[in-house]
């Protein structure tokens, strides 16, 4: 049985992804994400047999259900997207230890532990998705915890995707700007104080993001900026010194002084 895996799929990205793993001729697709509601909804826009995780990546038990299921019925995992993750804005004062704690969990751990969970399944032509960010690209002043996670996120998929070569399993560490048209950005701005990062300027859509990126990791690419801004993003943090570039972030997205 050929299968897909998404988390994070009830919204955003994962979303957008579980729609276009429509068109690839799985026999199931697998949508984790919290809410039961949306991801019910989404089941009924997808024509391709689809089965509901109603779970929470941050639970202990989250990862031994899947585990279990996938030991009892042996598929053949083609897609693993982990597109689950959240940010927050803000000083290290304006973000609660709980906000912390939860976006290492969500961002590191838990795409790390299901990633783990998946390869055994995985074989010749599979694809491992890791949704990270263009923030993983340098250190990012009041989105310091957010953009170090993507960091971790971004550097295990590379090295990974050259441990899997061999096998012919294809990981990509997808690095997009801000996105507009998601619930990241409010919930990122959802903090004490969230005025240091105010301004969004040239933020994609994500169903243009999502497409874009994953026909680039159909074809194999292993770093993928699905948009302008992330790729200047790419190109200038490899050239510049990362304290230039955490100077001018505060320019360029309108800092503000904490009230």
């Amino acid at each position: 049985m050929k299968i897909a895996i998404v988390t994070g799929a009830s919204s955003g990205l994962g979303r957008e992804y579980a729609k276009l793993l429509d068109k690839e001729g799985m026999d199931e697709i697998w949508l984790i994400a919290r809410r039961e509601k949306l991801l019910l909804e989404l089941a009924e826009e997808i024509n391709t047999g689809t089965r509901i995780f109603p779970l929470d990546l941050l639970s202990e038990s989250t990862a031994e259900q899947i585990a279990k299921i996938l030991k009892q019925e042996q598929p053949d995992v083609r897609f693993l997207i982990n597109a689950a993750g959240f940010g927050k804005i803000g000083s290290e004062e304006d973000i609660g230890e709980i906000d912390i704690s939860r976006m290492i969990d969500l961002n590191c751990r838990a795409a790390v532990l299901m990633t783990h969970l998946a390869i055994p399944y995985m074989g010749e032509r599979s694809h491992i998705l890791q949704i990270c960010s263009c923030s993983a690209f340098q250190p990012i002043p009041y989105l310091n915890v957010y953009a170090a996670t993507k960091s971790f996120l971004l550097h295990y998929s590379r090295a990974l995707a050259v441990e899997l070569s061999p096998r012919g399993i294809v990981v990509s560490a997808v690095c997009p700007y801000w996105i507009k048209d998601t619930e990241f950005i409010p919930i990122a701005q959802d903090t004490k104080n969230s005025t240091y990062i105010k301004g969004f300027p040239f933020a994609g859509r994500q169903a243009a993001i999502a497409a874009k990126s994953f026909a680039a990791a159909k074809q194999g690419k292993t770093v993928i900026t699905p948009d302008f801004m992330s790729t200047l993003h790419r190109f200038i943090t490899s050239i510049l010194p990362h304290q230039w570039l955490m100077a001018a972030s505060k320019w360029f997205h309108g800092h503000g002084e904490k009230a």
